[in-house]
């Protein structure tokens, strides 16, 4: 996909670099196996019944029923696209690159091809991923879905995603990433390139469900355009062995605003290293922060943001709540502010605690067990109020969100 000897050779150099947080991973342990192995698909119906029962668990429907388009790569093969509406197209980065030169324009824009070995090689392999772009004043109520699915052993899957949402167009994005249920170990990195123009909305919510022994590097940048917004709801609630991904937004245009809001459960020995953070340089442009993270079993859960203030008049607003539940497990929160402004507003609140005994207590006397009584507690405290999103939007946000939290 590389068109530029320059952005080669920076990505050649990066081969090697250590991301700057979470933990080193051997990407030659992992099998780079290229694109072709899977046959395309006219529609998700087409899956095995097993895959199918997988990408429903992460919020993916098979029928596209309430979907305006879907999106499947099963390893290093996009298998399937397809739209349904004028408003918006989707199809392969590949196929996107030989219909449009000016695709090129946006490639490694929003995230550096030389941010760390992870990108450098997604850039360097026959990478996948999809082409999202919302057509000018579009407002298309039902989301696009994409799943990216793995389904070999040991395999390394590299994608790289481009999304645009010209002016004044609405764009909702679904996108459920996982493991078919016979896989142990894997490796999974994400590059997702993000462009709001002015006046542009995008909601994007990513559900994860990796097998316990999966390495997830996703790497996530957003440039956005005046009086844009972009949400971003991320949801990870089963294990996986390590995961690092920290999304910048750059509020470039005024009255830009940037949302993102994780929930976070630790299981089994899970090691979650997950943030966000935001660039506020347009005149009133705005960020909030929300996660809430719970840990059990001998998880580790990192959980970052970062508020950086640089023009006058921004607002930010940084949250993080976290319930430990093991004396194995850990919460460790670490929010940065940054005002290098007059006029600016940025705050940050953060609280981990236990579970309140009188509330078990209280549900006991219901009926509940002790165990259905904290089970009951911690769903209810991960059930992060999902903003932004239309009726219908939200309420299937709402019934993903609920699937997810069956097993905390």
């Amino acid at each position: 996909m590389l068109q530029s000897d320059t952005l080669k050779k920076r990505a050649e150099k990066a081969k090697k670099k250590k991301a700057a947080l979470g933990k080193d991973i051997e990407l030659d342990k992992f099998e780079s196996e290229e694109a072709g192995e899977y046959e395309k698909m006219e529609s998700l119906e087409e899956l095995p019944e097993k895959y199918k029962k997988d990408i429903l668990q992460v919020g993916v429907q098979p029928t596209g029923t309430g979907r305006a388009g879907s999106f499947l790569q099963i390893d290093q093969s996009g298998v399937c696209s397809n739209c349904n509406t004028e408003s918006i197209e989707l199809m392969n980065m590949k196929d996107a690159l030989e219909k449009y030169d000016w695709v090129n324009d946006y490639m490694w824009k929003a995230v550096a091809i030389d941010t760390d070995k992870y990108t450098a090689e997604t850039a360097l392999r026959e990478s996948g991923g999809y082409f999202i772009r919302s057509l000018p004043g579009s407002k298309e109520i039902f989301p696009i879905q994409a799943c990216m699915f793995i389904g070999g052993s040991n395999v390394a899957q590299t994608v790289h995603n481009v999304i645009i949402a010209e002016e004044n167009s609405e764009l909702h994005i679904i996108t459920g990433c996982a493991t078919g249920s016979d896989i142990q170990r894997a490796l999974h990195v994400g590059v997702s390139e993000f462009y709001l123009k002015k006046g542009a909305k995008i909601t994007f919510t990513m559900v994860h469900n990796w097998a316990e022994e999966v390495e997830v590097r996703p790497r996530t940048g957003i440039i956005m355009g005046d009086d844009s917004t972009y949400i971003s709801n991320y949801i990870l609630t089963s294990p996986v062995k390590t995961i690092q991904t920290y999304p910048t937004a750059y509020c470039q245009g005024k009255n830009s605003r940037a949302v993102f809001q994780s929930i976070l459960g630790g299981q089994k020995e899970s090691l979650l290293d997950c943030g966000s953070r935001a660039i506020l340089t347009g005149k009133n442009s705005s960020s909030e922060m929300i996660t809430r993270a719970v840990s059990k079993d001998k998880s580790q859960i990192y959980t970052r943001g970062h508020l950086a203030g640089k023009s006058p008049d921004v607002k930010g607003h940084l949250e993080c709540m976290g319930l430990v539940l093991s004396n194995d497990s850990l919460i460790y929160s670490v929010p940065e502010l940054e005002g290098s402004s007059k006029d600016l507003e940025l705050s940050h609140e953060a609280a981990v605690g236990k579970i309140a005994e009188e509330e078990v207590l209280y549900l006991m006397s219901r009926g509940l067990t002790e165990d259905e009584a904290a089970s009951m507690i911690v769903r209810g405290f991960l059930s992060l109020d999902i903003t932004g999103l239309p009726p219908e939007l939200a309420a299937e946000t709402k019934r993903m969100l609920d699937l997810s939290l069956q097993g905390m």
